[in-house]
């Protein structure tokens, strides 16, 4: 075989290569320890995209502290880093409260986990503890090992002892951040605010009820103005949401019956989901790991 034929023929190979034999996209954001020097800006969605010039939560601050620092994901766009530094001064003025312990934002370049979250991608995801944040002198150690607390219960139907009206406060003060653009919590959660709620009920509209967040909550930023390479979700629904809640609530306690199959109908096809690679992201992430 010539020369030239050899390499065509390794060519056709690698061209023939599967899309999954490339590298991870988690794997390769996963390694990233600092983030890029760019300017700061979120490329794609929530659920895949990448961020660049991310700035660090320090550690421990006057009213919050970072929590799970081996994950090295306190890392998030500047409002990001800004909405937590506001929203933990609100939490510090409850009874009881000192500020916030923060779970994790994102990766220091964002991009696919290794574990854990879906979302979480562009530095404008936080999970935010319900419990409080009483002692803000906890060391890395012991921050590994403390847990949060459930204010409802594992199936999201009913509150639990722990719900206070500082929970209440801190949840209302941050939905009604223009920055906001969800919160997710359980939906025992959503109906308790709902039931609280006295005048402007306007802020109930962006807490969305959604399994899994009993003893946090997940706030996402919308997208910052003039970020053109990011991907806001479609806006909540009209309305304060409550009834909606109520459903999944009386769902969760009394599940409707399945739906009767059609034996007509074609067989669904299997959902999977499969991990990404780099190419599947916006080509602006690219950049983001070659960056220094």
């Amino acid at each position: 075989m010539t020369f030239v034929r050899l390499i065509t023929a390794l060519l056709g190979v690698v061209l023939a290569m599967p899309l999954s034999a490339a590298p991870l996209a988690k794997q390769l954001f996963g390694a990233e320890k600092s983030a890029s020097r760019q300017s700061p800006a979120p490329y794609g969605s929530y659920s895949k995209g990448c961020q660049a010039g991310a700035v660090q939560l320090p550690e421990t601050g006057p009213t919050w502290q970072a929590m799970r620092l081996s994950r090295n994901r306190n890392w998030g766009q500047p409002q990001t880093i800004e909405f937590i530094r506001d929203l933990s001064r609100v939490a510090a003025k409850q009874p009881g409260w000192s500020g916030l312990y923060i779970g994790d934002i994102s990766q220091p370049r964002g991009g696919p986990m290794l574990s854990g979250h879906r979302s979480h991608q562009i530095g404008l995801d936080i999970d935010i503890w319900m419990r409080p944040a009483n002692n803000l002198r906890l060391s890395r150690q012991h921050r590994e090992k403390i847990s949060s607390i459930a204010v409802a219960t594992k199936n999201g139907a009913y509150m639990t002892q722990n719900w206070s009206s500082a929970h209440y406060e801190i949840l209302r003060a941050a939905a009604s951040d223009r920055k906001v653009a969800r919160i997710f919590v359980s939906p025992s959660i959503k109906v308790q605010l709902c039931s609280e709620a006295r005048g402007n009920r306007k802020w109930l509209r962006k807490i969305r009820p959604w399994p899994s967040h009993n003893y946090h909550f997940h706030v996402r930023l919308a997208c910052p103005r003039g970020m053109r390479g990011c991907i806001d979700q479609d806006p909540p629904p009209r309305g304060d949401g409550c009834a909606q809640a109520q459903q999944w609530v009386n769902n969760i306690l009394k599940p409707p019956p399945p739906k009767k199959a059609d034996p007509n109908a074609p067989k669904p096809k299997p959902k999977s989901r499969r991990d990404y690679v780099l190419a599947d992201l916006p080509q602006q992430c690219a950049a983001v790991l070659r960056a220094d």
